[in-house]
């Protein structure tokens, strides 16, 4: 224990901290240092001179890299990670990670040191130039919309209670990030006056679905002809991958993962109808929205004006949205597995078994014509130059390990690589905040050591990643991920959004309209290459499959990471 570690002194609150998050499970602490640090630096020394246990420290030079690290160690793991950050101004860089983290419901325990608020007279109080600008009257306020709940630790009687319930809170569903500043002064105390609970406090079991509203999805999904199941992040629940395959088959329910996260169904599943909702909105007389905060965009499609819709998810009504209107006939409050589960209970022998296989057919035949669409695109896209992005996605499929992490920051195709496990596939958070991708990728890769971990990212998104960051991150921790960055050399999505909104707008026609070209890029694999790794530059679409192969070899059998900036047409 660590009041064993030295009988000449108490250990500091600083000490007991760490003991305190190893002891509640929390192995890992991501970090970007600064003064505040002090206590935290001298507790992991003594950590190292005695036998306490403590968070393995990990180091990433930039706070959104730290917090994308711990997102991705998170989503893999299912354990809570802690995050430390310098005060302030740290907490500042961190806040798009946390809202990526926040939407996705991934729990962490995000910290932040707090400036000195004592001039003299204790230890800790301030001593540098930094100490008086860098305070802030409400430093938690940047953040408290994106956390479950924030808090100052204010002295070292409250160390276990104020832990156990940040804890508890981050791992209770809907999961996310909680927020605690750690004052220097009180880490820097005595721990000798932090009373021991008997028990931590855990988290909340999560809602069960109401019976009645069960029944009444049941009733619904008995008269339904062309029902559809939507889902963006059922898979989540590492028991709904199973769940949702049982249902689907049983019941004849095609599923649409609309923008997903988590995938939720092995890709070679005969009801898996792919990516866009939107393509069979209009013949759906009932749609099961399962954890998708946004089940379809109006804009390119609505239900008709019969469906019936059924809102399934932790909190069915997102109410961390500000705005949502999407229909609802019914509301159901519980986790993915669980919904599923009650709901195949309750229509079990209410469904006619003429219309169960009438509707299977109707499957078979959409998803028929899917997969020739899909292998005509392909075929035409091996020989497209610039590279096409799904030729990309294409080539991955073949040769990726079928138990390999794939993390993608908008530029993976689904259509053209396929997943048949869980937790094999990861996308971007629904807030969309650049720069997660190829942390994610590095945490992901310390979570599961053993498995491959495949990095598929825009220019755009690479770039906002902080790529020094990340390469040293990569060569400092011995994380081998591979990365392809599918670099067509412009912000993609803003040109479409554009050409969406104004299709024949002066800027369609224009050869270069603003903010969207990204010319004279870096040689993004030479940046890999001077942290110790391999990177490669691919123009010539008959030339990737032994790039992508000679790429996989060296995170494989090197055990070093790797890069491939892959020269794209925009798409």
């Amino acid at each position: 224990m660590l009041e064993e570690a030295t009988e000449r002194e108490p250990p500091s609150v600083a000490a007991a901290y760490l003991a305190l998050l190893a002891e509640r499970g929390v192995d890992v602490l991501f970090g970007n240092a600064g003064t505040d640090f002090a206590p935290l630096v001298e507790a992991y020394a003594l950590c190292a001179q005695g036998s306490a246990a403590s968070p393995r420290p990990i180091i990433a030079t930039h706070e959104n890299l730290a917090v994308a690290m711990a997102h991705g160690y998170g989503m893999v793991s299912r354990k809570i990670p802690a995050v430390m950050v310098h005060v302030s101004v740290g907490t500042a860089n961190m806040v798009c990670a946390t809202m990526n983290a926040a939407r996705e419901n991934v729990a962490m325990l995000l910290t932040a040191g707090r400036t000195p608020f004592t001039e003299l007279g204790m230890s800790g109080s301030r001593d540098g130039y930094i100490h008086w600008a860098q305070e802030m009257y409400d430093q938690a306020g940047m953040i408290r919309e994106l956390v479950k709940w924030d808090y100052e630790l204010k002295c070292a009687e409250q160390l276990h209670t104020v832990v156990d319930r940040a804890l508890a809170i981050a791992g209770s569903e809907p999961k996310g990030p909680v927020y605690l500043s750690l004052p220097r002064e009180v880490l820097a105390q005595s721990a000798a006056r932090a009373p021991r609970p008997v028990d931590p406090v855990r988290a909340a079991a999560p809602a069960a679905p109401d019976a009645n509203a069960i029944a009444a999805a049941a009733h619904l999904l008995a008269a339904a002809r062309r029902p559809l199941l939507i889902t963006s992040n059922g898979g989540r629940d590492k028991e709904a991958f199973a769940a949702f395959a049982h249902f689907a088959d049983r019941f004849a329910v095609p599923v649409l993962q609309q923008h997903p996260r988590y995938l939720s169904l092995p890709s070679a599943h005969p009801m898996n109808l792919g990516y866009d909702a939107s393509s069979l909105l209009g013949e759906a007389d009932l749609i099961i929205a399962i954890e998708s905060d946004v089940p379809w965009v109006p804009a390119r499609g609505t239900p008709n004006a019969h469906c019936k819709v059924i809102h399934c998810a932790l909190d069915p009504l997102y109410r961390h949205i500000p705005i949502r209107g999407f229909r609802c006939d019914l509301a159901i409050t519980g986790g993915a597995a669980a919904v599923l589960s009650g709901l195949a209970e309750a229509a079990a022998g209410k469904l006619n078994a003429q219309e169960i296989a009438a509707r299977r057919a109707w499957v078979t035949d959409e998803r028929a014509a899917l997969m020739r669409r899909r292998r005509l695109r392909e075929e035409s896209a091996s020989r497209e130059l610039p590279i096409h992005p799904l030729w990309v996605s294409a080539c991955l499929d073949r040769l990726k390990d079928q138990r390999a992490i794939v993390v993608s920051e908008y530029a993976l195709r689904l259509e053209h690589c396929g997943f048949e496990h869980a937790d094999c596939f990861f996308g971007s958070s629904s807030a969309s905040g650049l720069g997660w991708g190829a942390g994610a990728a590095l945490g992901a890769k310390l979570a599961a050591p053993e498995r491959p971990v495949v990095a598929v990212l825009g220019d755009g998104a690479y770039l906002f990643s902080n790529p020094a960051a990340v390469h040293h991150a990569a060569a400092l921790h011995e994380l081998p991920v591979l990365f392809i960055i599918v670099n067509n050399g412009m912000w993609n999505a803003v040109r479409q959004f554009t050409l969406a909104m104004y299709p024949k707008g002066h800027a369609s026609r224009s050869n270069a309209p603003a903010f969207v070209r990204l010319d004279k890029l870096p040689a993004f694999e030479a940046i890999c290459a001077a942290a110790g790794g391999h990177g490669a530059r691919v123009e010539d679409p008959a030339e990737l499959p032994e790039a992508l192969a000679r790429a996989l070899a060296v995170v494989r059998q090197e055990k070093r990471q790797a890069l491939l900036n892959v020269i794209c047409r925009a798409d």
